[in-house]
This record gives C-alpha cells, structure tokens and sequence, in this order.
C-alpha cells in the first residue's frame, strides 16, 4: 500500500512538472523543442521508475492535461509524439532485453516508429515545416532534418536517462 501511494504521488509531481513544461513551451517560444523534449523525457522516467502500465497511463495523462492546460495545441501534438516515441522506444527495450544483438534490431525500430509519426505529419502538413514553396529538394532536406533530428533527440534522451536521472535518483533514493 504505501509503495503504491509513494509511486502515485510521484507520478503527480512528475505529471506536474512535465505539463509546466508544455505550457512554458508557449511561453518561451526560443525554448519550445527543448521544454517539449524535457516534458517528454518525463514519461520515460515514468515508465522506468513505475513501468510500462503505468508509463503508458501516465502518458495518456499528459497527453490529456497538457491538450487542456496549454494555449498552443500544436505543442501538444509534437509533446504527444515525442512521448508517444519515447513510449514505443521503452517498451521494444523492454521486450527486446534477451536478444543478444539488439541494439540494431533497436534503431531499426527506432527509426521505423519515428518514420511512421513523422512522414504522414510531412506529407499531411507541409506548411508545419516549410512556409515557402515546397519542392522536391525541400522535402528531400525536411526528410533528412528529421532524421538527424531524431538521431539528437535520441542521444539526448539516453543522456539524461544515464546521466541526469541516474545521479537525480541515487542523490535522492526515490524508490530505494
């Protein structure tokens, strides 16, 4: 009982946190892919403090608070799918864990779940990430954008995971 209500408060504070994020994305237009890429690591925190189940409510639920709370619904969508990312990635982590090469097997998944967000987005929405005429150089650049996009993205979350929540966590023995 008291390791469920520990896990559950945690998760409202880290629910907090990370929709404070989304809406100072709105606020601080300069800022806005680094604060929806901090609320986005946020739900992998979730996931591998709490895991998979409660990762995935607690991604429902950013994703729901943060639609209503936050002014810029657009961020809402780019904070959904980095989580939703993020969420996919963890969870073929997870699943791969006995596979002895699976850090290609990894990327090959990576790359395949970012495609299948991204591509529609490029191809439904131009306009999001070019305002000029779209040719096919353009969509050749905003392609490849994306991927080296992903590839920082993807260092950068693995870096605050080691890094930045490892020493965070063992500092503060949040559930030891």
């Amino acid at each position: 009982m008291y390791l469920g209500a520990k896990k559950m408060a945690f998760l409202g504070l880290l629910l907090a946190i990370s929709v404070v994020l989304v809406i100072l994305s709105g606020v601080f237009e300069f800022n806005t892919i680094f604060l929806l890429a901090g609320a986005s690591f946020c739900i992998g925190i979730a996931i591998r403090e709490c895991g998979i189940r409660l990762g995935l409510g607690f991604f429902i639920g950013s994703s729901i608070l943060s639609f209503f709370m936050a002014s810029n619904k657009f961020y809402c969508i780019t904070f959904s799918a980095m989580g939703l990312y993020i969420l996919i990635n963890e969870f073929a982590w997870e699943k791969l864990s006995k596979i002895r090469n699976r850090n290609l097997i990894l990327w090959v998944i990576k790359y395949s779940i970012f495609n299948i967000i991204y591509l529609p987005s490029v191809i439904i929405m131009p306009h999001l990430f070019y305002q000029g005429t779209i040719r096919r150089e353009i969509w050749a650049l905003v392609i490849l954008g994306g991927q080296i996009a992903l590839f920082i993205f993807d260092k950068a979350y693995d870096y605050f995971q080691t890094y930045v929540w490892g020493k965070f966590r063992r500092r503060f023995h949040i559930f030891n």
